[in-house]
C-alpha cells in the first residue's frame, strides 16, 4: 500500500498499487499538461521577445544605418561643396598666373620694346658704317681690279709706267732705250718708245708706248678703240716693230681687265694692256724677238752654208707655238687673280644685302611680338582654354 498526504486539507491516505498508479498517472498527466502549456506559454512570450527583440535590433540598425548614410550624405555634400570650392580657387589661381603672366608679358614686351629701340639705333649705326666700310671696300677692290698693284697716287701714268721701268732697267734691260717720244716732226708723237739692242747693237725688238688715263681726257669719256689708229701711225712712223696702248679706259670692261689683249684685227703687232702688265709685255715681246733674232742668225748661217731650212722652220713654229702657249697661261694666271677680286666683291655685295635685311627682320621680330595674345597663348592648351570657358559662363551668371 502507498500513503498519500493530501496538499489541501493534509489527510494522509492510503491506496493501493493500481490506485496510486492511476492517481499518479492522473498527475503526472495533469502537471505534464500544465507544465507543458506554461512551457508554450514560455516558449510564446520568448518568441514574442525574440520578434520584439529583433524588431528593435533591426530598427536600430536601420537608424544607424538611415544615420551612417545622412552621415556619407553630408560628407559628400560637404566634398562636393569642397571640390566645387576648390575648382573655383584653381580656377582663380591658374587665371591670375595668366594674368600675372600677361602683365609680365606686357612688361617684358615694353621694355623689349625699348631696348629694341635703342638696339634698333645702335644696329642702325653699327650697319650704316659697316655697310659704308664694305661699299668702300668694294670700290677699292673695284679699283685695285682694274690697277691691280699699281700705285697711281701723286702720279700719272706715264710717270709710274716710268718708274716701274727704271727700277728693274740695269738688271733686266741693261743696253735697252726707253725714253719720251719728243720728236714731232711727222706730225704727231707716242708717249715712249723702248728699245732693246744685243751685244754687237743689233736691235731686238722696238715698241711705241701710248699711255691713257682717264684724267688724261676732256669730259666725253673716251674709248680704247678712239686710240688705235694715231698709235698705229706713230709706230710706223718711228719704225717701231710693235705698239702696246696702256690703258685704264673702260675700268668695267671685261675685256680689257681679262688680261693682254691683242687687237691684231684692226691693226697688226698691237696690244692694249692694264699698267699691271706693262713690265710683263716688254719681258714678253723682248723674250720673243731674242729667240726670233737667234733664229734669224742661225738661219742665215744655214743659208750661207747652204744646209736645208726645213728643220729650222719646224724648230720656228716650234718656238710660235710655245710662245703663244706661254702667253696663254700668262693671261689666265692674270685671269685667275682677277676672277679671285670678282669672288671678293661678290663676297661684299652679299654682306652688304645681308645687312641691309636686317632693318627688315627686326621689323618682323617686332610685329611678331605685338601679335601675342592670351587667346594665342592658351589656344594649344585645352585645359587653360576649358577653365577660361567655365570662367567666363560663370561671370556671365553672376551678371546675371
Amino acid at each position: 500500500m502507498n500513503e498519500i498526504k493530501c496538499p489541501h486539507c493534509g489527510k494522509a491516505f492510503k491506496v493501493d498499487e493500481a490506485g496510486y498508479a492511476d492517481i499518479l498517472k492522473q498527475v503526472r498527466d495533469s502537471e505534464f499538461e500544465q507544465q507543458l502549456h506554461e512551457r508554450l506559454e514560455l516558449a510564446e512570450k520568448d518568441k514574442l521577445n525574440a520578434v520584439e527583440l529583433a524588431k528593435n535590433k533591426v530598427g536600430n540598425e536601420m537608424q544607424k544605418a538611415a544615420a551612417a548614410k545622412d552621415a556619407e550624405i553630408q560628407d559628400l555634400k560637404a566634398k562636393l561643396g569642397t571640390n566645387e570650392l576648390v575648382q573655383k580657387l584653381a580656377i582663380t589661381e591658374a587665371v591670375s598666373a595668366v594674368e600675372k603672366e600677361r602683365d609680365g608679358l606686357k612688361n617684358s614686351l615694353s621694355q623689349a620694346e625699348l631696348e629694341k629701340q635703342l638696339s634698333e639705333k645702335s644696329l642702325k649705326d653699327k650697319y650704316e658704317t659697316q655697310i659704308k666700310d664694305r661699299d668702300d671696300a668694294i670700290e677699292r677692290l673695284r679699283d685695285m681690279k682694274a690697277r691691280l698693284s699699281t700705285k697711281m697716287v701723286g702720279e700719272t701714268l706715264e710717270q709710274h709706267c716710268e718708274t716701274e721701268f727704271n727700277r728693274i732697267r740695269s738688271t733686266a734691260f741693261p743696253r735697252a732705250y726707253f725714253e719720251k717720244d719728243n720728236d714731232a716732226s711727222t706730225g704727231s708723237k707716242g708717249d715712249y718708245i723702248f728699245r732693246d739692242l744685243d751685244e754687237a747693237g743689233t736691235e731686238i725688238v722696238s715698241i711705241m708706248f701710248e699711255m691713257k688715263n682717264e684724267s688724261d681726257t676732256t669730259a666725253t669719256k673716251k674709248k680704247n678703240e678712239d686710240f688705235l689708229k694715231e698709235l698705229n701711225k706713230d709706230r710706223t712712223e718711228k719704225g717701231c716693230e710693235y705698239a702696246v696702248l696702256v690703258s685704264l679706259l673702260e675700268p668695267d670692261s671685261e675685256l680689257y681687265n681679262s688680261g693682254i689683249v691683242d687687237v691684231f684685227h684692226r691693226f697688226p703687232k698691237m696690244y692694249v694692256i692694264r699698267p699691271q702688265f706693262f713690265l710683263t709685255i716688254i719681258t714678253l715681246l723682248r723674250n720673243a724677238a731674242m729667240k726670233s733674232l737667234e733664229y734669224k742668225t742661225e738661219l742665215a748661217l744655214v743659208k750661207a752654208q747652204n744646209v736645208d731650212i726645213t728643220e729650222f722652220e719646224n724648230d720656228l713654229e716650234t718656238f710660235k707655238t710655245a710662245f703663244a702657249k706661254n702667253y696663254d697661261l700668262a693671261s689666265r694666271q692674270f685671269q685667275k687673280a682677277i676672277d679671285e677680286i670678282d669672288k671678293s666683291i661678290d663676297h661684299l655685295q652679299k654682306t652688304k644685302d645681308a645687312l641691309l635685311g636686317t632693318d627688315r627682320n627686326l621689323r618682323l621680330a617686332n610685329n611678331k611680338a605685338q601679335d601675342v595674345t592670351i587667346k594665342k597663348l592658351t589656344r594649344r592648351n585645352p585645359t587653360m582654354a576649358a577653365k577660361f570657358d567655365e570662367l567666363n559662363s560663370q561671370r556671365s551668371s553672376d551678371a546675371e
